[in-house]
Formats: structure tokens, C-alpha cells, sequence
């Protein structure tokens, strides 16, 4: 898999299924599609996405019960309801469920796409919010100030070794993603930037070598994962 969004797009139209999925791929997505709610709920369960995109009117397993299914597996990943309804009633039972957002049919391609990068950006990390001084494992770091220190000794960091490592802190124990970080630190995620970062995550990893129980994972086709042990 690539660094792309992983959406998980679940609609037994298929011909609005085969669009929806084209039309998101092109605009970089990278889209999984079942063609019924059965077919959702097993995918979901064997893969890892960041968004899902739920009909609600489907046979064998309708989009309500296959987002609470969702739910009871993820309480995070982000979900919207396509639906042919526009009944408050419905609108109501699927924001009790846990839904992020309700689209009614017909809609266009390009309210869907707002939507959903309305959304992304909603659940990025706020790396602003991480000031510090932080305590990481027997080092603190202090974002403000670019200082890495352990035993009363300093180590300053580079702007993209300190926004780096401030992301990796925000996600810990969770897997941030190339994408997210390439594009919030170097602008784009270019291949020349990808290696870029590379290099960073390893004068990251020098850096934090002298505590064993904290270390940068690869998650081999999603990011990086900082954890303590």
C-alpha cells in the first residue's frame, strides 16, 4: 500500500460505487470498495482505513448497523453516510452512532470531496499544540526552545528534526502517517522529500538511542510509530 488515505467506500450501486471510487482515486485517494454491507464489515475487519464511506440503504447489512459494527472496532476512524433519505429521523440515528458527517443523494463529486478533506483536516493532530517542556521516556524535550536533553546534557535540534519529532510526540503509539507528516513539514510528498525525511527519522533515531525504551517504529507502508517500552 502507499502513503495515500485509505478509504473504505461501501455502496451496492454499482455503478455509483465504480464512479464514486474512480473519482476519488484520481483525486489521490486510495479506495477500497464492497458492494454490500456484508462484504464492508469484512473488510474493515482485515484492513486499516482513514475514512469510510457508508450507503446506508443496503441488503444483508444496512450502513447504520455496519457503522455501529465500525464503531465497536474503531471508536476514532471517521465515517459519512451517503443516503438517498433526508429524513431528520435518519440524520439523527446516524450522528448517534458515531457518524462524522451525512451526504444525501444525488450529490456531487465535488461536495463529497469538501467533505471529506473537511474532515481529514479536522482529525490531523494540532503538532501546535505540543509545547513542552515534554517528558519522553528519560529525555525531555522542549519544542520551543529545539533542546533534546537527558542527564544535563543538551542536544539542539533542526527545525524539521524539532517539527518531526513534535508530530511523532502527538501521535504517540499511533502510526503517523508519510503523507500527513511530508505535507505539514516539507509542503508536499514528493519522492525527493520522502527521502528527505528518511534521513531525519534516522538523525531522530541517534538522537534517542541512549534510552532503549524509546524508539521510532517503521510501519512498512504507513509511517512512523514512536513508542516507549
Amino acid at each position: 500500500m502507499n502513503d495515500k488515505q485509505k478509504i473504505l467506500l461501501v455502496e451496492d450501486d454499482p455503478n455509483l460505487g465504480q464512479i464514486l471510487k474512480e473519482y476519488l482515486e484520481l483525486k489521490g485517494y486510495h479506495i477500497q470498495l464492497a458492494r454490500d454491507g456484508e462484504q464492508g464489515k469484512t473488510m474493515f475487519a482485515k484492513g486499516k482505513y482513514n475514512l469510510c464511506l457508508l450507503d446506508v440503504m443496503m441488503p444483508k447489512i444496512d450502513g447504520f448497523e455496519l457503522g455501529s459494527t465500525i464503531r465497536e472496532i474503531d471508536e476514532e476512524v471517521p465515517i459519512i453516510y451517503l443516503t438517498a433519505k433526508s429524513m431528520k429521523e435518519d440524520t439523527i440515528k446516524g450522528f448517534k452512532i458515531g457518524a462524522d458527517d451525512y451526504i444525501t443523494k444525488p450529490f456531487s463529486m465535488e461536495e463529497l470531496l469538501l467533505r471529506i478533506k473537511a474532515i481529514f483536516k479536522r482529525v490531523a493532530p494540532n503538532t501546535s499544540s505540543v509545547e513542552g517542556p515534554i517528558s519522553l521516556g528519560s529525555f525531555t524535550f522542549d519544542p520551543t526552545r529545539r533542546l533534546l536533553a537527558k542527564d544535563g546534557e543538551e542536544s539542539k535540534l533542526t527545525t524539521k528534526e524539532n517539527e518531526l519529532l513534535k508530530m511523532l510526540v502527538s501521535y504517540q503509539n499511533k502510526v503517523l502517517t508519510r503523507t500527513l507528516a511530508l505535507k505539514h513539514i516539507w509542503g508536499d510528498d514528493s519522492y525527493f522529500n520522502a527521502r528527505s525525511m528518511d534521513v531525519y527519522i534516522t538523525k531522530l533515531r541517534k538522537h534517542l538511542k541512549a534510552d532503549e525504551n524509546i524508539q521510532i517504529l517503521t510501519i512498512h507502508g504507513e509511517g512512523f510509530k514512536l513508542v516507549k517500552l
